[in-house]
């Protein structure tokens, strides 16, 4: 399983297929050229860019997109390529076997409403990795590479820190940072490479992160 990070929160897993994650407006529309399949966390425009995903199904018409139910309206040009999934359900995509976990967006504040928010865990068989979307929902079993959160209006780096601990991955590195400057990642990082008792890493867009 090869997993090549994107900007912010965007991810391609090539195997036996190509698998795409949250392929937002912040990120690569490059990273949906030939996939298989595509996983959206939620309906955030920096994890779905609607235009850029509506022209991959017309480049690709037997994609498969999977997505929340909350998310189905936004595609509604490409309806005939969306699958809906819950919390918990389990699923293969592009080659790989997916499991939905969560189900709610992090709470940003008590005055903003409550999204829906699922994070995926992805294995091949042999070694898995989490996407935890816009949540810090663990997925309740052992994860070899975990995408943390590093920055957001929903989180804090006390957050992030805490995430990483419970789920203890063997390694991890950074998603949701396409939001903060140079100097801000560093020092968000410093705090992840020390006490997240773990090796963290923030790779730069276009880095083959696994494989």
């Amino acid at each position: 399983m090869r997993v090549t990070k994107f900007t912010h929160s965007c991810l391609r897993v090539e195997g036996s297929g190509v698998l795409v994650m949250d392929p937002g407006e912040f990120s690569e529309s490059s990273a949906l050229d030939g996939a298989d399949a595509v996983l959206i966390t939620h309906e955030h425009a920096d994890h779905l860019d609607v235009a850029a995903v509506t022209a991959a199904v017309a480049r690709h018409p037997a994609m498969r997109i999977f997505t929340p139910e909350a998310v189905r309206p936004l595609l509604s040009d490409v309806a005939q390529a969306v699958t809906t999934v819950t919390a918990g359900e389990e699923f293969e995509a592009a080659g790989f076997r997916v499991r939905a976990v969560g189900g709610r967006h992090a709470i940003i504040h008590p005055y903003v409403p409550v999204f829906a928010n699922l994070g995926y865990l992805v294995t091949d068989g042999g070694s898995n990795f989490y996407h935890p979307g816009d949540s810090f929902v663990a997925p309740g079993e052992p994860v070899e590479t975990l995408f943390a959160p590093m920055n957001a209006p929903w989180a804090t780096i006390a957050e992030s820190l805490a995430f990483v601990r419970e789920v203890r991955p063997e390694r991890a590195f950074a998603l949701h940072d396409g939001l903060i400057n140079e100097r801000g990642a560093a020092i968000y990082g410093q705090h992840l490479e020390k006490f997240s008792e773990t090796t963290f890493e923030r790779a730069a867009p276009g880095s083959v992160v696994l494989g």
